[in-house]
């Protein structure tokens, strides 16, 4: 397929946007996947492309969470590995149902992201300091403050979710990064940083695994996905700053408006 500066113009700018969402609120994918098929690209290779960009962008998030120490290694190994036999779990089974079960999927689990999104009381800041005069100082959560909350049932409820929304990804796909993270938050108590670094760390897995069976069957634009991929590793470490420096503030913010996406997605409204 031949590429111009115009799909460059389209795709690039969009994944930038996709890259600061995904890494603040996870689902990217809703705003990168539709901004390669409008540039043009067939659903296959706008898919493999996807993939490649998302993996950089990912990888970018990744480090910033894994360099402040959030990214706890002995939680994401298992739920990695749960949420990759999810996936494949899932896959199979999407290739026997109808395709019509797939949107009602969406439209049952939606109610339920929106309540633990909008409320108060999913999200902590654990170590948040409050200024004098009452006013709220910047989040400064540290690594060290949640270590002892990561207990063997926080172990257990982020397998459990890791391969249920693992097998979820590979059914269906679109808000996987935000069902996991409000999964994290809601069900495993983890603060929002953490959860945020562990979904991330499920995510990169998935994806790049997605993107080597894309690459190897020639699904992937190497150029456009590289030029995508450096505007979305620019906008995840910026959307991954934010979380770790603000913490509820941006990630309440920012999940509303992944499920605002995933609705009108669902919807087919884009």
């Amino acid at each position: 397929m031949e590429i111009t500066w115009v799909t460059f113009a389209i795709a690039c700018p969009l994944c930038f946007l996709a890259g600061i969402l995904n890494a603040s609120a996870g689902s990217g994918g809703l705003i990168s996947l539709p901004a390669f098929m409008i540039a043009g690209l067939p659903p296959h290779l706008a898919i493999g492309t996807n993939k490649l960009q998302a993996v950089m962008g990912m990888s970018a998030a990744n480090v910033r969470f894994i360099r402040d120490g959030y990214l706890n290694f002995r939680l994401a190994v298992p739920s990695i590995a749960l949420a990759v036999l999810g996936s494949l779990v899932g896959s199979n089974l999407s290739l026997i149902c109808d395709e019509s079960v797939l949107s009602y999927l969406v439209f049952a689990i939606l109610p339920f992201a929106a309540f633990f999104a909008l409320n108060k009381k999913t999200f902590t800041d654990r170590g948040t300091a409050e200024a004098a005069g009452g006013s709220a100082a910047p989040s400064v959560s540290t690594p060290d403050s949640d270590a002892p909350q990561i207990t063997r049932k926080t172990y257990a409820i982020v397998c459990v979710a890791a391969a249920i929304i693992g097998c979820y990804d590979g059914f269906y796909g679109p808000g996987t990064g935000t069902f996991l993270i409000i999964a994290f938050t809601a069900f495993a108590h983890l603060e929002v940083r953490v959860a945020s670094a562990q979904a991330k760390a499920i995510n990169f897995t998935t994806n790049l695994t997605a993107f080597i069976v894309f690459a190897t069957s020639g699904n992937v634009l190497i150029p456009l996905g590289l030029a995508a991929g450096a505007c979305n590793i620019i906008g995840a470490w910026i959307g991954a700053g934010l979380v770790i420096d603000f913490g509820a503030k941006i990630m309440r913010p920012a999940l509303v408006v992944a499920l605002v996406l995933l609705l009108l997605k669902a919807l087919g409204l884009y």
